[in-house]
């Protein structure tokens, strides 16, 4: 299970939206808009599911080994 993220489009830093998925769970929903708090320039930003991305370290670190 991993965060889902998005880029801030006025710092560009990697935020979180504070829901949780799957990666295969996350690629096969339904596009989906949505707002999330932005703790970097302190503003909501509006996105849609295609912009986003699920970050899972453990995946990621199954995945070096």
């Amino acid at each position: 299970m991993g965060v889902i993220m998005i880029k801030c489009p006025r710092t560009g830093r990697a935020i979180s939206t504070g829901m949780k998925s799957d990666r295969e769970t996350f690629r096969c929903s339904t596009v989906f808009f949505s707002r999330s708090y932005c703790t970097s320039c302190r503003t909501n930003h509006e996105w849609f599911a295609g912009d986003a991305w699920v970050h899972d370290p453990e995946q990621e670190l199954r995945k070096a080994s």
